[in-house]
């Protein structure tokens, strides 16, 4: 029986095209005066020590905003970066920029699983503070109080088997209770591996999928041996 869901959100949850069309330019366009603004906000800082620390030099802001903003442009998916997108983020939001994009299906799949008892999650390589900003200003509300609890890079990579491990632990059920839903086979590969169920979210191309559990939508998602689901 599952009992517990775990999901991407970029190309699973929500458009891909949101997060690349909409949530990085916006975060590079603010990015430098962010940065110079609150350099002295502890936060801020912290972001760039481990920036620094990470590149093992010291960097001075022109150096750190260059370097942050050239991440961006390779979607580089590096924890400083990361937490400093988040924040500029949530200035967007609460600006009324934005809404967070998320799929009907997804949305009426999650609220159904709340419904029946299944422990929801959210593994992103976006920010803690990213993801929950993206769920609380939704079309459909704030959706924040679906979910048990986010998972992000300060897990470990998404492609690394360890991160998988770490959130089973953390979620405190065996591997073969959870389900794993993503577009990325590589991610899926390495929740696999620890004993995870996986789906694979195609978005409606299901060409070229040769093995594994694959999904057009969240509709396709029917959880093994779920009475309600």
């Amino acid at each position: 029986m599952i009992k517990a869901v775990v999901m991407d959100i970029e190309g699973t949850t929500s458009s891909i095209h949101f997060v690349h069309e909409v949530l990085f330019p916006y975060a590079r366009a603010h990015m430098d005066t962010f940065v110079r603004q609150n350099a002295d906000e502890p936060v801020v800082k912290k972001q760039l020590a481990a920036l620094s620390m990470a590149l093992g030099r010291p960097l001075s802001i022109d150096e750190a905003i260059a370097q942050l903003i050239e991440w961006i442009d390779h979607d580089k998916k590096i924890t400083p970066l990361k937490v400093l997108q988040g924040m500029i983020w949530q200035q967007g939001y609460e600006n009324g920029d934005y809404q967070g994009h998320l799929y009907k299906d997804a949305y009426e799949r999650i609220n159904e699983w709340f419904d029946a008892g299944i422990m929801l999650y959210i593994y992103s390589s976006g920010s803690v503070k990213a993801q929950q900003l993206l769920f609380a200003h939704t079309e459909f509300g704030d959706l924040r109080p679906l979910f048990k609890g986010y998972f992000d890079t300060q897990v470990g990579g998404k492609c690394e088997q360890a991160s998988y491990q770490k959130i089973v632990d953390a979620i405190n059920l065996p591997a073969g209770e959870v389900l794993f839903l993503s577009d990325s086979k590589a991610e899926l590969d390495a929740a696999s591996a620890v004993g995870i169920n996986i789906g694979w979210l195609r978005r409606g191309d299901c060409q070229g999928v040769a093995e594994g559990a694959f999904y057009r939508d969240f509709y396709d998602v029917v959880l093994p041996h779920h009475p309600n689901c």
